[in-house]
């Protein structure tokens, strides 16, 4: 089964917002609305006392948008069918059969749907779909400034590469030509700081199982109130 997801290490995210803009760009998203927003946490006061003899401040950056849930409410709750989960593991909206009704905006637990008020037509993040299936990367992890956003497969199946680990990116070299950017894939294991388990977080769960991951060393985490449980740190372990 596959589950495709976005692994940010927020370490890397310098808040450029080129995520945000490449969203907007490919998807035609209005004024005011958002597919992905960056939001800034913190800042937070830090006893650095014992380490550097002060008091101090934590801040980083946390790209925002939806986490393709294993069992996303939004689809339990869709009365005409329109949201729905795909075979590759991310949610969909089919804009013929939606009714603009807002349950599943309702039903989202992290407020990442909003409504086209033009067409009616409830929009969200749908990972780039045709990208996807064109063999290219999501915008936002193409075109990430800082290199720290990752695409990949949750369930270690998509081959060349297994898990978020293996994750795939594009690579920028200075003076490349478009076609060596394109097939210059790098993966997460090998191009970012080493990470453990500790540093490995998710979006709180509200028990639909939200499947994107967050990387974060040396900071407290602020945004939910427990780790990745042990059994699911199997795809992101390194041998």
């Amino acid at each position: 089964m596959t589950q495709y997801a976005i692994v940010t290490d927020l370490n890397r995210c310098v808040d450029c917002l080129s995520c945000t803009a490449a969203c907007k760009t490919r998807n035609e998203v209005n004024i005011g609305q958002f597919r992905i927003k960056v939001l800034r946490v913190g800042p937070t006061l830090v006893d650095n006392r014992q380490a550097k003899g002060g008091m101090g401040c934590e801040t980083y950056f946390l790209p925002m948008t939806c986490q393709h849930c294993e069992a996303p409410t939004c689809v339990d709750v869709c009365p005409t069918g329109a949201s729905y989960k795909a075979e590759d593991g991310t949610v969909q909206v089919d804009p013929e059969i939606c009714i603009g009704c807002e349950s599943c905006m309702n039903a989202c637990p992290y407020d990442v749907r909003f409504k086209n008020e033009e067409t009616n037509i409830v929009d969200k993040c749908d990972m780039c779909a045709e990208r996807l299936a064109n063999g290219l990367l999501p915008a936002c992890v193409q075109q990430c400034g800082g290199r720290a956003r990752w695409f990949g497969d949750l369930e270690g199946d998509l081959g060349d590469f297994e898990g978020p680990a293996d994750a795939m990116t594009f690579s920028y070299e200075a003076g490349s030509t478009y076609e060596e950017v394109r097939d210059a894939r790098i993966k997460l294991k090998d191009y970012v700081a080493d990470w453990s388990e500790d540093d490995v977080y998710f979006i709180t769960d509200e028990g639909n199982g939200p499947s994107n991951r967050f990387i974060l060393r040396g900071r407290s985490w602020q945004s939910v109130d427990y780790r990745m449980p042990k059994d699911d740190w199997d795809t992101f372990k390194l041998d």
